[in-house]
């Protein structure tokens, strides 16, 4: 009779070097799934836009959803960052509306005095990139020197933005003057090599978001705070700056998001940007990155990003349920990710 394995001898056989190598493989290969997973939903979602109508895979429908993206895709490339590092930011939608707005009424009041349109376009768009970076300065000093939570702080200030907005346009929209916008709508309706600007800016903002993240000092120390942010501080790593940081580094994506999305209407109104926040965040977490922090991929936030749109486009085009409910699809998204990660650090 063979002899009967004793606990002891179990124990041997669990900890031998063969069953440790087949449990790290077992481990490698089950987190390369979950890498690949958002990839693998969008080939689904695509094969299923194209098996609903066929006019979902054309070219011109194609580069719609790419550009269309690019405003969400340029912010979630920032809103990964805060994530990452353990924050959240719920305020990008109402600050992107009053760029828009303050960007155009500065256009509005030098174009009378500066000749050259070009000109009016180019120091409109400093002035919005300046003015995200001052925004996002403001949230991230208010998190780490003001000691107040992220939640709150961006909460606050989700109200404050749109209520100036409102404020300066009298509860109506505030427009472009047709010269400037005619030198300005370029920047949206443009393309280069056959791809409109938008995609081309989103892509650049990505490539350089990645490359900060994974091969840059900050971006290390980024993830190390998300991760543990008191072991951080005993490994002498400037907490508060680095976090500060991220939140300036959110508020230039706005900008450069609403920079491409001013010459889209012309026109900044209460309603611009309403639940971009929503999307963004939401880009974020179906592309990978944990909602707690920690741990996240720029290259997961941009396939995010584009999933998302195509949910909104299948639905616009096949009519499965109404437009109406696209944010509630999103919403339901947050919530079946977020549950799916509840066991991750």
């Amino acid at each position: 009779m063979p002899p009967v394995p004793t606990d002891a001898t179990t124990s041997t056989l669990a900890n031998s070097p063969a069953a440790s190598l087949a449990t790290s493989q077992g481990s490698r290969l089950a987190q390369r799934l979950q890498d690949l997973g958002p990839l693998l939903g969008l080939i689904l979602l695509c094969i299923a836009g194209w098996v609903l109508n066929p006019d979902f895979a054309t070219a011109a429908n194609v580069l719609n959803v790419l550009t269309r993206t690019a405003f969400i895709g340029i912010i979630a490339v920032g809103m990964t960052f805060v994530i990452i590092a353990g924050g959240i930011d719920l305020s990008v939608g109402s600050m992107a509306a009053l760029i828009a707005g303050a960007m155009i009424l500065l256009m509005n009041a030098i174009g009378t005095a500066i000749e050259s349109a070009y000109l009016v376009v180019t120091l409109g768009i400093v002035f919005a990139l300046l003015l995200g970076a001052l925004f996002g300065l403001a949230h991230g000093l208010l998190i780490t020197k003001g000691r107040i939570e992220p939640f709150i702080v961006t909460l606050g200030t989700l109200g404050i933005f749109r209520a100036y907005l409102t404020y300066f346009a009298n509860g109506g929209a505030i427009t472009l003057d047709n010269a400037v916008s005619d030198v300005y709508s370029p920047v949206y309706y443009g393309s280069l090599l056959g791809l409109p600007i938008p995609i081309w800016v989103f892509l650049l903002t990505a490539l350089i978001g990645g490359l900060v993240l994974n091969r840059t000092r900050y971006g290390r120390y980024v993830q190390a705070i998300g991760s543990n942010e008191q072991v951080a501080r005993y490994a002498a790593v400037e907490v508060d700056r680095i976090k500060m940081l991220t939140y300036v580094v959110l508020g230039i994506c706005v900008g450069i998001a609403t920079v491409l999305y001013v010459p889209r209407l012309g026109s900044a109104s209460p309603t611009t940007g309403l639940l971009w926040e929503l999307e963004a965040i939401a880009s974020v977490i179906v592309g990978g990155t944990a909602l707690k922090g920690g741990e996240g991929r720029i290259s997961g936030t941009v396939i995010g990003a584009i999933l998302l749109s195509v949910i909104s486009n299948i639905l616009n085009l096949t009519s499965i349920i109404s437009v109406y409910l696209n944010a509630a699809v999103q919403g339901i998204v947050i919530i079946i990710v977020a549950f799916l990660q509840r066991s991750r650090r």
